[in-house]
């Protein structure tokens, strides 16, 4: 039976739990954003033969499972890493060979003639990319970028496995002490859903706001 003394009791911690999932969501997407476009645009701007094994290192880490990642690089780690910094570096790594053919094909989709008139205005190389290319790339890709957010942040309880103390750990930990697991599990699944639909509502804004400005 469902005992809200109970619950009520679980929310202080898993919302302390939740601040960790969210620490690791935000600074690991913001990895993965950063260096998955850095990917993108040297595959393109690089020469078949020095793009194909950074393109063979991006599949590896696509193809290979986040948890394998994490307890790989938490035992090969120095000990002065913490498993909360190890948890972000791997996610951000791990998500950012998704992001960078995401962002390879919205640069990809860009129409020839926006390369063709930078280069007709003599627009230095650097000035291209943030000023014509990027802009509409990106446009194009807020949808995409955003879905890999929420999975990033349903990703998270992963964590575990590494022995950070993230929200879902945290309602089992709960769970173990008090021998009442329903509670807290069905609250943490309540925080993420609430969390996911807030995200996804700011996604539709962001798009919505790019949409409405001109091509």
């Amino acid at each position: 039976m469902w005992n809200w003394n109970t619950a009520w009791d679980a929310l202080p911690v898993l919302l302390e739990g939740f601040r960790i999932t969210l620490l690791a969501t935000v600074l690991g997407f913001g990895i993965a954003a950063a260096l998955g476009l850095v990917v993108a645009v040297l595959r393109i701007g690089l020469p078949r033969w020095l793009g194909f094994p950074l393109a063979a290192i991006m599949q590896f880490i696509r193809l290979t499972p986040l948890v394998v990642q994490l307890l790989f690089v938490f035992y090969a780690a120095p000990a002065s890493v913490s498993g909360l910094q190890i948890g972000i570096i791997v996610l951000g790594v791990h998500y950012s060979a998704y992001m960078a053919e995401v962002y390879r094909a919205g640069i990809e989709d860009v129409p020839k003639g926006q390369w063709e008139a930078a280069r007709a205005l003599s627009l230095p190389p650097v000035r291209t990319w943030r000023a014509v290319i990027l802009p509409q790339a990106i446009r194009r890709i807020i949808p995409s970028l955003g879905n890999y957010a929420v999975s990033m942040f349903k990703d998270t309880p992963f964590l575990f496995v590494i022995f950070v103390a993230e929200m879902v750990t945290r309602a089992q930990q709960y769970g173990a002490q008090t021998f009442r697991y329903v509670e807290a599990i069905t609250l943490a699944g309540v925080i993420f859903l609430v969390a996911s639909l807030v995200t996804a509502y700011f996604i539709r804004k962001l798009e919505d706001r790019y949409a409405q400005q001109p091509a």
